[in-house]
């Protein structure tokens, strides 16, 4: 991820930060705000234009009745879990959070093919997960119904891919995992609605997250794109980034919160 655009999120996220805390007194509860946690389900979209190009090569010879093509891969569902370690709420309405969470997706696709009179099974278990950092700003519509203006996250990436062929007397595995380092970003807006004011509620999310990666290594070496050699393919083999970008995100999760 460029360097320059790094440094614009970060700037936009302290943007978000009250340079100073002197109207704490006008917060509606405790002296400091609340403390608390959160869980709850994600649904992501992304595009793996590199992945699905090598699922088209490889449904090229999968053209049988008796055997499955691989399908493609574009969404995941899976968790957050995550701490929101400051949540102030001003007497005006505004409300500002500092947050971190943890979020595992997964996706699993399987085929079959026939070579040489043998049947093959192969299964790929696709995981993507991600520690994130942000903020978000918010507003009280009601005392029940909030506004989550814009959340804003810095995202630091990890995907895997598990490739098992299951063949007649053997069982091969395969994982290939990405470089650390991998730094993306989220953005959304939603609604929280208070259970139990201020301390139980349910929040709704809908947002775009930043995602790229180049290719997959085993740890032997190898990559799962461009193979053994690090020179890329020849032009009808080389299919580009194995994850091009992010898209779209949904999240209904639950909320806890504690008076600090």
């Amino acid at each position: 991820m460029p360097v320059k655009r790094i440094n614009i999120i970060i700037i936009i996220l302290a943007l978000f930060v009250p340079g100073n805390f002197s109207y704490s007194q006008t917060f509606g509860f405790g002296c400091l705000g609340l403390f608390g946690g959160y869980g709850g389900v994600v649904y992501q979209q992304y595009d793996a234009s590199g992945f699905n190009k090598y699922i088209d090569h490889f449904n090229q010879s999968v053209d049988r009745d008796d055997e499955r093509p691989l399908d493609k891969y574009n969404y995941a569902f899976g968790y957050r879990v995550g701490v929101n370690f400051f949540r102030a709420n001003w007497q005006s309405g505004f409300m500002i959070t500092a947050k971190g969470y943890f979020q595992g997706l997964s996706k699993t696709n399987e085929a079959t093919q026939i070579a040489s009179g043998e049947t093959i099974n192969y299964s790929y278990d696709l995981d993507i997960k991600n520690w994130a950092v942000g903020v978000d700003i918010g507003f009280a519509i009601t005392n029940a119904l909030s506004w989550k203006i814009v959340e804003g996250t810095i995202n630091f990436n990890n995907i895997s891919l598990t490739e098992t062929q299951n063949m007649p007397g053997a069982t091969s595995v395969m994982e290939y995992e990405s470089e650390s380092g991998n730094i993306g970003y989220y953005i959304a807006t939603g609604f929280i609605i208070d259970l139990i004011h201020n301390y139980v509620s349910i929040e709704g999310s809908a947002g775009y997250t930043y995602l790229q990666i180049d290719d997959l290594k085993a740890a032997d070496g190898t990559y799962f794109l461009k193979g053994n050699s690090e020179i890329v393919n020849p032009p009808q083999l080389n299919y580009g980034n194995f994850i091009e970008s992010g898209g779209f995100v949904a999240v209904v999760q639950l909320n806890v919160g504690f008076p600090l």
